[in-house]
C-alpha cells in the first residue's frame, strides 16, 4: 500500500511555483531602490572630485586614499554587521544605514567651504568613513535578505539587481558632471543625498521583517578555512580593485591624455557601466540554470578583464598610443568581463558554505554577505590607494597593467584549483565504481537456485 502511494506521488510531481509572492515583489522593489540610489551617490565623485581636490592642494596619492578609506571602513563595517545581523535585525540595518549614508552625502557637498590643505583632507576622511559604515549596513543586509527571500534563484535576482546598480553607475557620473558644471560643487551631493534619503521611508514601509535565530557554530574563521571560499574572495577582490582604480584615476587620465571635459568623462564612464548593467540579468539566469559552469564563467571573465586592462592605457610595452576609441572599447570589455566574473561569485559562496555544514538561514547568509562585502571593500580600498600611488610614481598605463595582472592571477589560480577538483572527483567516482564491482563479484552467481530447490521440495 505504501509503495503504491509513493509511486503515485512520484508520477505527478508538483510544478515549481513561478509566480512571485507579495513579499518577494516588495523585496525586489526595496533592493532595487537601495542599489540604484546608493550607486548614484557613490559614482558622482569620479568626474569632478579628483580635479576639485587637486585645486585644494591634495596630491594624487591622497586622493586615492580619500576614495580608498571609504572601502576600508566598509570592509570593517561589513564584517562586524554581517556577524551580528540576526541580533541587530536585517530591516533595521538597511533603514539606519540608508539614513546615515544620505546625511553624510549631503554634508560632503559643503566641504568646499572649508580651508585648503589639512582641514579639507581630514573632513573628507571623517565624512567618508561615517558614510561607509551606513553603506556597509545597507548593502550587507540587502545581500542577506536577497538570499533569504530567493534561496533558489539568488544569481538571477542579483543579476536583476545589478541592472539598477548599473543604472546608478551610468547616471551618476554624467549627472554629477552636469550638476557640477551647471551649479557648482554642492548641488550634486545635495541632490543625490536627498534621493538616497527618500528610500528610507520607502524601505521602512515596504520591506518585510525577518525573524531568525542566531547560530553559535557559524563564524568567519570557519568559513575562511575553505580553499574555494578564499579563492572566490580573491576573485571578488580583483574585480572591485579594478573598479575602484578606475573611479580614482580614469577621470584625470581622460582629462590630461584624451583632453576631455568633466562632463565628457562622465559619459566616458558609461562605457563601463552600461555593458555591466545590461549583461547582469543574462549572466544571472545562466548562472542559476547551469550551476556547473559558474566556475568557468569566473575564469573566462577574469582572463578577459586581464586583457582589457592591459590595453586600456595601453601598457607601454605594446607601443600603442592612447586613443579615445581604444579606451572606450576596453571599458566596454571590462564591463562585460567584470559582470561575467562577479554574478556567479555570491551564489558559489553560499553553495560552498552549505556543502561544508553551514546551516541554511539568515545567520549563514549574514556571514557570507558580510564576507563578500568586506572583500569587495578591500579591493575598493586597494585599487584607488595602490593604483593612485603607482599612477603618481609611474603613470596610468602601468597602473592599469597591474590591475590586469591581478585579474590574470585570479583566473590562473581558479584554473589550477578547478582542474585538480575535477580530477579528484573523477578519481573518487572511479574508486566507488571499483568497490561496487568488487562487491558484486563476491556475491553468489546463482542466488535463486536454493530458493527454487526449496519450492520444489
Amino acid at each position: 500500500m505504501d509503495i503504491d502511494e509513493d509511486i503515485g506521488d512520484s508520477s505527478t510531481p508538483e510544478a515549481p511555483a513561478t509566480k512571485m509572492s507579495r513579499q518577494q515583489i516588495l523585496t525586489l522593489i526595496a533592493m532595487a531602490s537601495i542599489n540604484f540610489s546608493s550607486m548614484i551617490c557613490y559614482s558622482i565623485l569620479g568626474p569632478f572630485f579628483p580635479n576639485e581636490a587637486k585645486k585644494k592642494g591634495v596630491s594624487q596619492a591622497m586622493i586615492g586614499l580619500i576614495f580608498g578609506i571609504y572601502a576600508l571602513c566598509t570592509l570593517v563595517g561589513s564584517l562586524i554587521l554581517g556577524k551580528y545581523i540576526v541580533q541587530i535585525g536585517a530591516k533595521f540595518m538597511i533603514v539606519a544605514g540608508l539614513f546615515v549614508s544620505s546625511g553624510c552625502t549631503v554634508l560632503f557637498g559643503f566641504l568646499d567651504q572649508v580651508s585648503d590643505g589639512t582641514v579639507f583632507i581630514v573632513l573628507c576622511f571623517i565624512t567618508r568613513c561615517i558614510n561607509a559604515i551606513g553603506f556597509s549596513a545597507a548593502v550587507t543586509s540587502s545581500f542577506a535578505v536577497s538570499g533569504k527571500v530567493f534561496p533558489d534563484n539568488i544569481a538571477t535576482v542579483l543579476g536583476f539587481m545589478e541592472i539598477f546598480t548599473g543604472l546608478g553607475l551610468i547616471l551618476g557620473p554624467p549627472l554629477g558632471g552636469w550638476l557640477y558644471q551647471s551649479f557648482g560643487y554642492e548641488i550634486p551631493f545635495v541632490f543625490t543625498g536627498c534621493l538616497l534619503f527618500a528610500t528610507v521611508p520607502l524601505n521602512l514601509w515596504i520591506l518585510p521583517s525577518f525573524d531568525a535565530v542566531p547560530s553559535s557554530q557559524n563564524s568567519f574563521l570557519r568559513l575562511c578555512t575553505r580553499i574555494k571560499i578564499l579563492l572566490i574572495c580573491f576573485v571578488v577582490f580583483t574585480l572591485s580593485s579594478g573598479l575602484g582604480f578606475l573611479d580614482a584615476t580614469l577621470s584625470i587620465f581622460a582629462i590630461e591624455k584624451l583632453n576631455l571635459s568633466a562632463g565628457s568623462v562622465g559619459l566616458l564612464m558609461i562605457g563601463l557601466s552600461l555593458p555591466y548593467g545590461a549583461a547582469s540579468p543574462i549572466f544571472g539566469v545562466i548562472s542559476d540554470k547551469y550551476p556547473s559552469i559558474r566556475k568557468w564563467m569566473m575564469v573566462v571573465g577574469g582572463m578577459a578583464t586581464a586583457v582589457s586592462f592591459c590595453f586600456l592605457g595601453p601598457l607601454p610595452v605594446f607601443h600603442i598610443r592612447s586613443q579615445l576609441w581604444l579606451t572606450v572599447l576596453m571599458l566596454i570589455v571590462v564591463g562585460f568581463s567584470l559582470c561575467m566574473s562577479c554574478i556567479p561569485t555570491f551564489a558559489e559562496m553560499i553553495a560552498c558554505a552549505h556543502e561544508n555544514g553551514f546551516e541554511e538561514g539568515m545567520s549563514t547568509l549574514g556571514l557570507v554577505s558580510g564576507l563578500f562585502s568586506a572583500v569587495w571593500s578591500a579591493g575598493m580600498f586597494f585599487g584607488p590607494t595602490i593604483g593612485g600611488y603607482i599612477t603618481q610614481a609611474l603613470n596610468f598605463e602601468w597602473s592599469a597593467g597591474v590591475q590586469g595582472a591581478l585579474a590574470f592571477l585570479a583566473a590562473l589560480l581558479q584554473v589550477i584549483y578547478f582542474t585538480i577538483e575535477d580530477i579528484q572527483k573523477k578519481s573518487q567516482k572511479a574508486s566507488r565504481t571499483d568497490v561496487s564491482s568488487s562487491q558484486g563479484e563476491k556475491s553468489p552467481l546463482l542466488p535463486k537456485t536454493d530458493h527454487l530447490r526449496v519450492d520444489i521440495s
